[in-house]
């Protein structure tokens, strides 16, 4: 009869539990209303096999009822049950909302001693301190698991942990750490540490970070420390001294060129072209492989070019002792790219460049390698009002390579070059089909250049201001800054009520820029603030206003209004992110 009595119980309570939704104990313990979710998970726990979480919100729902003595035995009950430290943790704060810190310390203390013995409870004791903001114990956690067991992700929670405390030296440490344990996660730390690194070398920041890279190098010699250190020093735009690493680098593993490539095209970005020719030298002297030697060549001769202004002889005679050296074909396309341009814009023979480019059009060529050059020769073409063979050329590439990048580039070129001649209804039907382009560099640009003909080729039926606008937009490609600014000019005097008229300015504003005429340039910007502050460009103008007021004239204060109207003003501006960057670093803001 007894047992009658208990199955009968026990199916009642079964039935009874079932009945109870999990999801309705959650959403009343999520709104507060912990008396109806404390009913509710006393029947859950009653339930078969019942999950983990009951038994901590229940615990939960007695502590925001203050009954604290119903949630000590229940998270007892627990340990009767189990030898998990979580339950310590629990009850030590049990202990710690009743303002009773000696015995929630000596819980807490004793599930650290728990997971020295039983290290797989350390992630799961170190989340719990976290929950209830015992960042101390926390850390304590991940240090005792790492004393058995070098688990890298101890290394990142901790790195986290340490920056909630402001201890900026020993999160650095632990995410070195994390890297050194995952080598490829490398750069997404480095993400996160630039965060905290400025382009300031004297800040303390910066300074705490080499200090940590010094002191490991030193205790472990180890590549990835000169790695990192070459790395500061780029962000320090102290190319020189990164250079110093990566040669160190290089030295102990000869395969690893990837970071010297990486640092010349850095220091190039950076106008540090020094560097960048030193590095490219390095290349040239020690690398053997053919290919990179090219590479070096043509990337060191295109730097001289930018330093060089008027004695090309030089270079001129050493790019053909390259392509004599290794003659034209596959393996020097970047090379015969890179002469050609050289002889068009820089020797202004563009004649001899077109020669030059029908010339390697003849070697055994891959399409992609036959493209590559038909592309440059279209592009001078272009250059010499050539327009219809240029077309011809940007249509063999569309067919040789079909559904390629290089493709979709030809297409947009042809448009643009469709825009130039004054043919816009035809440039535009292009210009409409790549916007859905696989580039998205290329979708970006059709998208720039459909926009500006239909905003502008509707005000004047003859479309006199869009022409004169394209014929200036090919003066600038042309190499002529001095007649595109003339022709930018005339459309300003003659066509004042036009709504290209702010276009305009934007770009004659930075045509004064690279002819240094800042004065102007300044004029052109804050005219465009002041007439067209309702249209898209205002943005533009500024932030190259701010940046004109911060690199050029000097004026800090008005560089900080301008980054500052951005910032207030303009939250949806592609300049955003840098304007609030120069703005902060402009006014001495300390890092968080």
């Amino acid at each position: 009869m007894k047992s009658l009595v208990c199955l009968f119980f026990s199916i009642f309570c079964l039935v009874t539990s079932a009945q109870v939704d999990p999801a309705l104990a959650q959403d009343y313990f999520e709104k507060g209303s912990f008396e109806k979710a404390l009913s509710l998970y006393k029947k859950l726990l009653k339930s078969p096999n019942p999950r983990s979480d009951y038994a901590f919100n229940l615990i939960e729902c007695h502590q925001q009822l203050s009954q604290f003595n119903a949630a000590q035995k229940q998270i007892e009950t627990l340990m009767r049950q189990s030898n998990n430290p979580l339950y310590l943790v629990e009850l030590g704060y049990n202990f710690q909302l009743q303002n009773q810190l000696t015995e929630a310390t000596s819980y807490y203390e004793k599930a650290l001693l728990v997971i020295e013995a039983q290290p797989n409870h350390v992630y799961g004791v170190a989340q719990r301190f976290e929950k209830y903001s015992r960042i101390e114990f926390a850390i304590q956690s991940y240090e005792t698991g790492l004393k058995n067991n070098i688990n890298a992700v101890y290394y990142l929670q901790l790195a986290g942990l340490y920056a909630e405390q402001q201890n900026i030296e020993k999160m650095m440490e632990c995410y070195l750490d994390y890297v050194e344990a995952n080598p490829a996660y490398v750069n997404r730390v480095m993400q996160l540490l630039s965060d905290y690194i400025s382009e300031d070398a004297s800040q303390p920041y910066n300074q705490r970070f080499r200090n940590v890279l010094l002191r490991k190098l030193q205790a472990t010699p180890n590549t990835l420390w000169n790695r990192w250190l070459s790395w500061l020093y780029v962000q320090q735009k102290e190319f020189k001294k990164a250079f110093v690493q990566v040669k160190a680098i290089y030295r102990r593993n000869p395969e690893s060129l990837q970071g010297l490539i990486n640092l010349a095209e850095s220091a190039t970005e950076a106008s540090a072209f020094e560097t960048a020719l030193s590095v490219y030298e390095f290349l040239i002297k020690n690398v053997t492989d053919t290919r990179l030697v090219i590479q070096a060549n043509y990337r060191f001769l295109e730097l001289q070019l930018k330093q060089s202004q008027s004695d090309y002889t030089t270079i001129k005679d050493r790019y053909e002792t390259l392509l004599d050296r290794y003659q034209l074909g596959m393996e020097t396309i970047d090379l015969q790219l890179s002469y050609a341009q050289f002889l068009s814009f820089y020797e202004t023979d563009s004649q001899a460049a077109i020669r030059f480019l029908k010339s390697a059009l003849k070697a055994n060529l891959s399409d992609l390698a036959s493209a590559q050059l038909k592309m440059k020769l279209a592009d001078i073409l272009v250059t010499q009002n050539k327009f219809n063979q240029a077309l011809i050329y940007y249509t063999q590439i569309q067919m040789r390579v079909k559904n390629s990048t290089l493709s979709q580039e030809a297409r947009f070129k042809a448009a643009k070059t469709s825009y130039y001649k004054g043919d816009f209804d035809w440039a535009e039907a292009q210009l409409k089909v790549l916007k859905s382009s696989s580039s998205q560099l290329t979708a970006n640009d059709a998208l720039e250049l459909q926009l500006l003909i239909s905003d502008h080729k509707g005000s004047d039926s003859l479309h006199t201001a869009l022409k004169s606008y394209a014929k200036a937009d090919l003066l600038i490609i042309q190499n002529n800054p001095i007649e595109a600014i003339t022709v930018l000019d005339t459309i300003l005097k003659i066509h004042k009520t036009d709504p290209i008229i702010d276009q305009t300015l934007l770009v004659q504003a930075q045509l004064y820029t690279s002819q240094k005429d800042y004065e102007k340039a300044e004029a052109n910007y804050i005219q465009i603030i002041t007439d067209f502050k309702s249209d898209i460009l205002v943005d533009d103008a500024y932030f190259y206003l701010a940046e004109l007021y911060r690199t050029q004239l000097g004026n800090t204060e008005k560089a900080l209004l301008n980054y500052e109207s951005i910032i207030f003003n303009h939250e949806d501006s592609i300049h955003f992110v840098e304007a609030r960057k120069q703005y902060r670093f402009l006014r001495g803001d300390a890092i968080n």
